[in-house]
């Protein structure tokens, strides 16, 4: 079940985005950034543990962003980050978003909920904030993908 993400999950949450952020498959998260845009993040649990995280994230008027979608490797393949984007896409529609994009090293995940490839200059400026600290900034490599919702 997804649910949202609770102060206890914190450290968790980031041990996991962090534990892909070092194996180059999304961007290094801070403690104190998890814990600033926590409002923004569901998690599912197994057994009482984090199985995984995902966080919309409005980044301009009509826009919304999935991010951080992690889920441990000893849970894969379970449907769990099915289910945190399935949340995600449900959670913007009653906000009035139109569109939710994700920049991803997984295209064919996304792909299969209707999420097109498009081109990452298309995007506002505003989306790119995170990029200046990233270390891919000169090369980047993920997908830029976005879903209109209807």
């Amino acid at each position: 079940m997804v649910q949202a993400a609770k102060i206890s999950d914190a450290e968790a949450i980031c041990d996991l985005v962090n534990y892909y952020a070092e194996r180059g498959r999304m961007l290094h998260r801070s403690l104190e950034s998890i814990y600033a845009s926590l409002r923004d993040f569901h998690v599912c649990r197994r057994d009482g543990l984090l199985a995984g995280c995902a966080a919309l994230t409005i980044s301009w008027g009509d826009l919304s962003e999935i991010r951080s979608l992690a889920v441990t490797p000893e849970q894969q393949k379970r449907g769990i980050g099915r289910k945190l984007v399935a949340h995600a896409v449900a959670e913007a529609k009653p906000l009035g978003l139109k569109r939710i994009f994700t920049l991803t090293y997984e295209p064919e995940f996304f792909a299969r909920f209707g999420f097109g490839v498009i081109d990452k200059e298309t995007l506002p400026t505003k989306v790119w904030r995170d990029c200046l600290h990233c270390p891919k900034a000169d090369a980047c490599d993920e997908v830029a993908m976005i879903l209109e919702i209807e």
